[in-house]
């Protein structure tokens, strides 16, 4: 997890202020911490399409159970996790926001480490 994340300047904001309100474990808060010191911030509009982001659709595998999964991450208010659309401040959300196609990322979780690997990245119809 050497390389930078991108976000959006909203989406830099939201996981801010979830760490501010403690809604993370010690571990992640100084992890999320580091990333967002070093984060680009870009307009939506600038955001590369292979990036994990808000009313994006993410296909990864899991390593832990090497299960491939598609979600759909959104807003904490627009979470539905029966219909897969799940809350980019999830676990799996956290871990892999600001990263792209290819990426390898290993995360710790309150639930216990995460290997996850994202295979696509396209924009919510």
């Amino acid at each position: 997890m050497s390389q930078n994340i991108i976000l959006t300047t909203g989406l830099y904001d939201l996981i801010k202020d979830h760490v501010r309100r403690k809604k993370v474990t010690a571990q992640e808060e100084i992890l999320l911490l580091g990333e967002l010191k070093k984060a680009s911030q870009v307009l939506r509009k600038d955001l590369p399409e292979d990036v994990v982001s808000v009313n994006r659709k993410v296909t990864y595998r899991d390593h832990s159970n090497n299960e491939e999964k598609t979600v759909l991450f959104v807003g904490p208010k627009r979470s539905k996790p029966g219909k897969n659309r799940i809350s980019i401040l999830s676990d799996k959300g956290i871990a892999m926001v600001g990263y792209k196609v290819g990426d390898l990322i290993e995360w710790p979780s309150a639930k216990g480490d995460l290997k996850l690997e994202i295979l696509n990245v396209e924009e919510a119809e």
